[in-house]
């Protein structure tokens, strides 16, 4: 297993096309906005080799027997589905944002089992490619991007019928070697940290759409794959001297949109391959194992109320009965968040492949929820912070000798609390709430691993209506529908 730096190290020697701002990234690595996302990943890294972590972080290989990091695992059991969930948990109060891994540990786990039963019903030969390219990554223990959500241009039409084909990534030629692929992925968080890419389809699919149905993995500087970072509110704070404006100073995210141009791809690294019939099924496991993985939220939760309870000291509230309310309120969506997660792994089964798979319909559940309390409970942090969160003046004006100490004595709170403690608790607030941790926290919390009508369509195919009824009607004497009073 690498350790943090030999992980900052692997990333140095990639030659990624990266474009921020219109101009190409030539240090990706230490680039002051991607920074702090890699430094997310590294923790991933770093943990494995601590004793205290080991039973969350590292595991035992289903295919070599060797130890390795959890995130490139593949679940044999619904233990490994628990402890997947309470290392999620673990490293979002640990980094209070996206620590990125999550997308390709959910991607290998689904192409786990439906390579074998695309291989089942075709006598197609994925699965044994698929179990060969996983080695690769466990040997290696590579970081992988998983790439699902392309740009689907005009909604309404299914990807054979888009004027502009490209905008759902296909098929553009087959070559005795390989294939050729365009279109892109977008929203692509962690994507440049990553050192392989693995693509999958977005939607379910019909025989028209066979061009569109594939599924690969590529090093994630493959020739023809380019990078454009996203943009997230206050990111440029990270080119200012000091830290005490970027909220959070150690970690952060990014999403990029990742272009594939007529990029080549190599027979052994596909996983599937106009099965159209199995895309939909791709999709769905994908987006449970994803769903589940948002347990993240409650570790970047555990952060948000700490941070809320700490300024309700530094402001003096902390004893006033509706702050205290306010926080019981905010543990119990968040723990309600947690509850979600662990039960459709407790819940989870053993599909043909081997591979342990969540109960999808809990899973879907868990992140129908996380769409919402998130969102309640950063309103609860904002309403006690109170509004300096928003009108603080900078830190270079703090820093100031002209007006700095007018800052010091009109911000001052507790007077056992420095003013700039009660400014960094703030910042730190303000980022998770409004700032670059709130894509993590809030606007991925809606749309990652789908909107939150993605979810209800899966819970209203999932849910046994028919048995609630037939139980209600035993339970009221109605056994002949036909008879009248």
């Amino acid at each position: 297993m690498m350790n943090a730096s030999e992980y900052e190290a692997s990333l140095r020697k990639l030659k990624l096309n990266v474009y921020m701002f219109g101009k190409k990234v030539e240090n990706v690595v230490d680039e002051p906005i991607i920074r702090p996302s890699m430094n997310a990943v590294a923790l991933t890294y770093e943990l494995a080799h601590d004793p205290q972590y080991e039973d969350l972080m590292t595991v035992k290989s289903h295919l070599s027997g060797k130890k390795i990091n959890r995130f490139t695992h593949i679940h044999q059991s619904t233990d490994d589905l628990i402890r997947k969930t309470k290392m999620c948990r673990l490293l979002g109060s640990l980094t209070g944002c996206c620590f990125q891994r999550c997308v390709g540990m959910d991607a290998m786990n689904a192409l786990s089992i439906v390579t074998f039963d695309i291989d089942k019903k075709m006598g197609t030969e994925y699965n044994q490619r698929f179990l060969k390219y996983l080695e690769f990554i466990q040997e290696n223990d590579l970081t992988c991007d998983g790439a699902m959500t392309d740009p689907k241009g005009d909604r309404s039409l299914p990807p054979h019928k888009q004027p502009d084909p490209d905008m759902f990534l296909h098929v553009v030629k087959e070559t005795k070697d390989g294939i050729i692929v365009r279109g892109a992925k977008a929203h692509q968080t962690g994507a440049v940290n990553s050192h392989e890419i693995i693509i999958m389809p977005t939607i379910a699919m019909r025989e028209d759409d066979a061009d569109w149905a594939v599924s690969f993995a590529l090093p994630a500087d493959a020739p023809g794959i380019t990078y454009i970072m996203g943009r997230q509110s206050c990111d440029t704070r990270k080119y200012e001297d000091g830290n005490i404006d970027r909220g959070n100073v150690l970690y952060g995210g990014h999403e990029a949109l990742v272009i594939f141009d007529n990029v080549f791809v190599p027979w052994d690294r596909i996983f599937m391959y106009k099965e159209y019939e199995f895309a939909g099924k791709l999709v769905e496991n994908f987006a449970s194992y994803h769903r589940q993985s948002y347990a993240c939220k409650a570790g970047v939760g555990d952060v948000l109320i700490g941070a809320t309870q700490t300024i309700a000291e530094y402001n003096g509230a902390e004893k006033a009965s509706h702050v205290k309310d306010k926080i019981i309120e905010m543990n119990h969506l968040n723990e309600t968040l947690f509850c979600g997660s662990i039960a459709c792994a407790c819940e989870g089964g053993k599909q043909p492949s081997g591979t342990y798979l969540v109960n999808t319909l809990l899973a879907n559940i868990c992140k129908q929820n996380v769409t919402r309390f998130p969102y309640e409970i950063a309103r609860l942090a904002q309403d006690i912070a109170g509004g300096l969160m928003v009108t603080l003046p900078s830190e270079e004006d703090f820093r100031s000798p002209d007006v700095g100490h007018w800052l010091e004595k009109y911000f001052k709170g507790n007077e056992k609390v420095s003013t700039e403690n009660r400014m960094r608790i703030l910042r730190l607030i303000e980022n998770i709430t409004l700032g670059t941790a709130a894509v993590g926290y809030l606007t991925e919390s809606m749309h990652g691993a789908g909107s939150p009508q993605a979810q209800r369509i899966m819970i209203s195919r999932q849910v046994n209506l028919a048995q609630k009824q037939k139980e209600a009607k035993k339970l009221c004497g109605i056994t002949d529908e036909k008879v009248s009073l």
